[in-house]
């Protein structure tokens, strides 16, 4: 299973409450594009509108700038594939909860091109600085460990 894109921001800003795996709907030169490891996630996010879930500003540029089409746009909305089950338990998260969804990684899962999105919560200031002084404790013990 080969990762092709991750949102590392999204991981540092935001606390995940659930995760999804879901599919995406692409252009075939936006496939070799993601499988050729292009993609960016930076900035991306999911809404939810009319029964329906949409990938908001992740960057897929042409897989052959030259022979793409003169009106290709890199960043238009994507259709991710879902169960109505999941798009509505989204849907009213986001509403209720007041809860955002973002992309966290693409990768393959055999030949089919998935998508990571989460349901999560912004981190206050003081919760991303508890955020790195865990890691740096954590990076001091293990060096610790290994001079030994």
């Amino acid at each position: 299973m080969a990762s092709y894109a991750e949102n590392r921001k999204a991981r540092f800003n935001y606390e995940f409450m659930e995760k999804y795996e879901t599919g995406i709907e692409l252009l075939g030169m936006e496939v070799k594009s993601v499988r050729g490891g292009q993609m960016s996630l930076e900035g991306a996010f999911v809404i939810v509108r009319g029964g329906e879930a949409f990938l908001i500003n992740a960057n897929v540029p042409p897989y052959q700038p030259k022979n793409a089409e003169k009106d290709y746009n890199s960043l238009r909305n994507r259709k991710l594939l879902l169960t109505k089950k999941e798009i509505t338990e989204l849907a009213g998260s986001e509403k209720n909860k007041s809860l955002t969804i973002v992309p966290i990684s693409v990768y393959n899962k055999g030949r089919k091109i998935k998508v990571e999105i989460a349901l999560v919560k912004g981190k206050k200031k003081f919760d991303k600085r508890e955020t790195i002084k865990k890691r740096e404790t954590d990076r001091e013990v293990r060096r610790e460990y290994k001079e030994r």
